[in-house]
């Protein structure tokens, strides 16, 4: 049993995502002020308080783990005890650990304050030029191929930009699904934003996919354009869309198989031979 007393506060701070400099006023009182710091990785975390000269206690709390030291974090809350929640950078709980904490801190009754800061995710939408009355944001995709394909494939008919996180090891694997799925779109690829060596490319998807072939370094975030505007006397059928796209200026059969089999949802080789039929006539 819990005394009466008030529960403390759960703060979700924001911390650099590279620029220490990118620390706010605020987050750096509340991170001295709190009982506790439960972060990501507390290796990562003591560096950013040395910076700052700031000797709160820390506490791990990481994805492995997060159910688990979600119980321990509750019963000091509701014992009174503030505690800020941060990640290795940016927001918590956005492609990190904390929603699960967050969560049970709103079901317990217990304040929960966010702390905003650093996010790649704001920082690479506000530098892309793209129009930002919406956007789709996937976070990370899946790491298996499959479950890859199918999340990207979901996506395909979206018209706002598609923004995801990637890790270097991975963004190989995903741009070439991407070229496969997308088409040529363009798109825009950012590297350790805010840090000594941030760049950004701006190019359609396949050379993007040509930029990374020997690798890259650093986290990584894309934007995708969203899908263009469907044209309204576009038909809804196999024999009428091959026939529709055979007609379209700069649309090459190879594009025209993989739009069709994506708004048909038919295996590629299938309308693939079907369309080499129809394009032999033209």
């Amino acid at each position: 049993m819990h005394d009466t007393a008030a529960p403390g506060t759960l703060y979700v701070v924001a911390t650099p995502i590279g620029n220490l400099e990118d620390i706010t006023f605020r987050a750096k009182r509340i991170l001295t002020e709190v009982a506790l710091i439960a972060c990501e990785d507390t290796r990562h975390t003591r560096k950013l308080l040395n910076h700052l000269d700031i000797h709160t206690k820390q506490t791990s709390y990481y994805r492995e783990k997060e159910q688990l030291k979600t119980e321990i974090l509750i019963k000091k809350l509701l014992d009174g005890q503030s505690i800020a929640l941060v990640s290795d950078a940016g927001t918590p709980a956005l492609s990190d650990p904390g929603s699960v904490l967050v969560r049970q801190c709103r079901d317990n009754g217990i304040p929960v304050v966010p702390v905003p800061g650093p996010s790649a995710l704001a920082a690479a939408i506000s530098a892309s030029g793209m129009d930002n009355q919406g956007f789709f944001f996937g976070g990370f995709p899946p790491g298996k191929k499959s479950a890859r394909r199918t999340f990207f494939q979901k996506l395909a008919h979206l018209p706002c930009p598609l923004v995801f996180y990637e890790s270097p090891h991975r963004i190989k694997a995903s741009l070439h699904d991407c070229v496969d799925i997308f088409g040529p779109r363009k798109a825009i690829l950012f590297k350790e934003l805010t840090k000594i060596h941030e760049k950004s490319f701006e190019e359609p998807l396949d050379q993007l996919l040509k930029i990374v072939e020997d690798g890259i370094r650093g986290e990584l975030v894309i934007i995708i354009h969203g899908a263009p505007e469907e044209v309204d006397n576009k038909p809804d059928n196999l024999e009428e869309l091959l026939l529709w796209y055979r007609e379209q200026p700069d649309i090459s059969l190879k594009e025209a198989v993989r739009c069709i089999a994506a708004d048909l949802d038919l295996p590629r080789n299938m309308v693939y031979q079907k369309a080499l039929s129809v394009w032999e006539k033209k």
